[in-house]
């Protein structure tokens, strides 16, 4: 918006305007009218006039505090996508393992989450957003991956991101072999010589 002293400087120069001797003109000013072409007016201020006087020193249109509470209603309507930057930064801070850390499981996990729950809030509004549907499920997927590399390498590390963000999250249990996915169905029917080998 604008700067608190243009809209004083603004407001001045409309009060002194609003004053009887301001509708009055410098000078008689002719005009014409052409159909061909328009031709600017030109209109001013005798010199004499004063932007504001002694008198009107006490009189103000609009106060500053008038001013710094329409500020606050402007700052009231901050972004979405602002506030959940903010987030992500604190979460970011509270979950890394040092100072310098930008790549650990954990920070990574705590700016996803927080990214997946503005994303998810976003698609609430907007149901037919179907790009960003897909970079969330890619997210999602991806929080997924590091949660479960996490789990292989410290539970411990695992347990505390999961229970801090209240991330949903089923472990990864151990991959089953094909005789304990398939056992309970009963074998394959032999072959009837359809395909008999000759000696």
């Amino acid at each position: 918006m604008f700067s608190r002293q243009t809209v004083l400087a603004v407001l001045a120069a409309s009060a002194a305007l609003m004053s009887a001797d301001a509708f009055a003109p410098a000078a008689p000013i002719a005009l014409s009218c052409r159909t061909s072409a328009m031709k600017p007016i030109a209109v001013g201020l005798a010199i004499d006039d004063d932007i504001a006087t002694e008198e009107d020193a006490g009189e103000e249109i609009i106060s500053a505090v008038d001013l710094d509470g329409e500020e606050e209603a402007a700052d009231e309507a901050i972004p979405a996508r602002f506030i959940s930057a903010q987030r992500i930064q604190e979460l970011r801070e509270q979950h890394r393992r040092h100072e310098t850390d930008t790549g650990s499981p954990e920070y990574q996990v705590a700016g996803m989450t927080e990214r997946i729950s503005h994303l998810t809030n976003h698609l609430k509004e907007h149901p037919k957003d179907f790009s960003t549907r897909r970079g969330l499920v890619a997210l999602v997927n991806k929080r997924r991956r590091l949660l479960n590399y996490l789990y292989k390498e410290d539970e411990q590390r695992y347990a505390d991101i999961v229970g801090a963000l209240g991330v949903r999250h089923r472990v990864p249990g151990a991959i089953p072999s094909k005789e304990d996915l398939y056992g309970r169905f009963p074998g394959q029917k032999a072959n009837k010589g359809k395909s008999k080998q000759k000696k």
